[in-house]
């Protein structure tokens, strides 16, 4: 998608955090889980997590999507690099690397909060992982806020 007078966007795949992006506490609401598989029609989706809370194969059981388990955001950020150009979205320290080397890096400042270092790392910033979601699958709103 080319943004005027900002770039285009090559992106076709989304690479999401899971803990205080997609889901609290490794819990995934419904609403969320519609929307990535309405995303995943037109991305591929995949979640890079730690898997804290041990949910991460259940939460998206049955959703197009592929699953990935990290350490650390250093694993994050070079699993995420296989994917490349992606777009990244996350909102922790450890989402820093893989927002920095997104060619669109979106921070979530949900019920966790964000990171000023993965703000400060990021193109756009949402108040809910269903704008930046929404965002994706309409493209207008999201060249609305990157036009220059």
């Amino acid at each position: 998608m080319k943004i005027p007078n900002y770039r285009e966007i090559k992106a076709k795949t989304v690479v999401f955090d899971l803990n205080g992006t997609l889901g609290v506490e490794g819990r995934v609401n419904e609403e969320v889980k519609r929307l990535l598989d309405a995303l995943s029609e037109k991305y591929r989706v995949i979640v890079l997590s730690a898997d804290t809370f041990g949910t991460l194969k259940e939460e998206f059981k049955g959703i197009p999507i592929k699953i990935e388990r990290v350490r650390d955001g250093e694993e994050k950020m070079k699993k995420a690099l296989n994917y490349d150009p992606y777009i990244g979205i996350g909102n922790g320290n450890n989402d820093i690397g893989m927002l920095e080397n997104a060619e669109l890096g979106i921070c979530v400042i949900g019920e966790e909060g964000a990171s000023v270092e993965a703000l400060l790392n990021s193109d756009i910033v949402v108040r809910d992982v269903k704008d930046a979601i929404k965002l994706l699958l309409n493209e207008k709103r999201l060249i609305a806020t990157l036009r220059g």
